[in-house]
């Protein structure tokens, strides 16, 4: 950017923590390349705040998952939308960045593009349109003019589908990675007393509390089949703060008390020490995988989404399984999510077996598979949200 040029004014929308994450990093890469010739103004978190966001209200307000959830903070969630939009406007920024949270900021896109037809609008974080209602990719080209994908097969799914142009960015845990290789787990056993000549079994049911609770009860009786098959798991946990209460009254029901740890540090520590994980699906697949972790991952939704699975068009709802194209990780989705077939998928991944290695060699592709070429996810999103910016400028004057 030249001396005489005015500071690129960049308008950032999130709709939960995770965005919150991915829009601090990317105003972190921006400010790298700018310098003080960026300005933002929108919706985030803290993360985001301590970039420089001052946010319009609290993410509190709109971060809610599924129709149930949605559907009591409705009115309040409409509200924003709206206040959003208008923020939007008056501020006249040069691009628009939507980061996830679907319900939430492509309402807000399609408003802005109807008020502002010439303003640029990025969507960071493609919806799961390869998986289920994909007619959306498509209909996302009437207000996203480019999507930044996280996951490498996303761009050939948005062509499919007649989507907008996309462009694989990189998942943010590749620039995790070498922190990742150098974590020393070693402190973490210590800590825990942990038994060298026992397996290590990590339970990672969920952020979020609608996931612990559906969870928490067919993951402890899948664990107290294995200890009546005679199998000794020392158990870790990994718990986020605000469902910690919730797991701990969970527990009481438990054949066997678990190691309770907080904090990211040991959380990926626990995984390079466990022998074999009980995951939710999620992110965290991805974060199991690019470790060599073996799993196994469950989830149950509620009774309006579960009624929609037939919409599903996908061979797996595992990250994982979709980045390496193979199900390496099994997957006990709704019904299925059965301590008994839980136990028996999880037994051999307890010891040396061709099972557990199998998933371990099949692993070992991820990163390779989630490899880009620019320096860091949040550096390839930022030549984007700059290209994409700077050339709104001559035509929207």
């Amino acid at each position: 950017m030249n001396d005489g040029e005015d500071p690129l004014r960049v308008f950032l929308v999130a709709g939960e923590q995770s965005g919150d994450a991915l829009g601090a990093r990317l105003m972190g890469a921006l400010q790298v390349k700018l310098g003080d010739r960026v300005t933002f103004s929108g919706v985030g978190g803290p993360l985001m705040g301590k970039e420089g966001l001052e946010t319009l209200f609290p993410l509190a307000d709109v971060a809610v998952m599924g129709p149930l959830s949605i559907l009591p903070r409705l009115p309040r969630i409409i509200r924003r939308v709206h206040r959003t939009v208008d923020a939007a406007i008056a501020m006249r920024p040069d691009v628009v960045v939507i980061i996830d949270s679907p319900e939430f900021t492509h309402a807000i896109a399609r408003r802005i593009r109807r008020r502002c037809p010439s303003l640029p609008i990025i969507d960071y974080v493609s919806p799961s349109v390869w998986a289920w209602r994909p007619g959306r990719a498509k209909r996302m080209r009437r207000y996203v003019d480019h999507v930044l994908a996280l996951l490498p097969f996303e761009p050939e799914a948005h062509l499919r589908l007649g989507g907008p142009p996309c462009t694989y960015v990189g998942h943010p845990l590749v620039e995790r990675r070498a922190w990742l290789e150098a974590l020393d787990p070693a402190p973490l056993a210590e800590r825990l007393t942990l038994d060298p000549e026992r397996p290590v079994l990590l339970v990672l049911p969920g952020s979020r509390s609608s996931e612990v609770g559906r969870l928490m009860k067919p993951f402890g009786e899948a664990i107290g089949l294995l200890v009546g098959q005679g199998a000794r798991p020392q158990t870790i946990i990994p718990a986020v703060p605000h469902v910690r209460s919730q797991i701990e009254v969970a527990l009481d029901s438990w054949p066997i008390r678990p190691h309770l740890i907080a904090g990211e540090e040991d959380k990926f520590r626990a995984f390079k020490l466990a022998t074999a994980a009980l995951a939710a699906s999620g992110t965290v697949t991805l974060e199991l995988a690019l470790t060599g972790t073996p799993a196994v991952v469950a989830y149950k939704v509620d009774a309006i989404a579960a009624r929609l699975r037939f919409l599903v068009k996908v061979p797996s709802v595992v990250l994982a399984n979709l980045v390496l194209g193979e199900n390496v990780y099994p997957e006990f989705i709704q019904e299925d999510c059965s301590p008994e077939k839980l136990a028996a998928a999880l037994a051999p991944l307890l010891g040396d077996t061709p099972e557990r290695w199998r998933q371990r060699d099949l692993l070992a592709r991820v990163p390779e598979k989630l490899a880009v070429s620019a320096a860091s996810p949040s550096e390839a999103a930022a030549e984007i949200v700059i290209r994409r910016g700077r050339a709104a400028r001559p035509r929207r004057g």
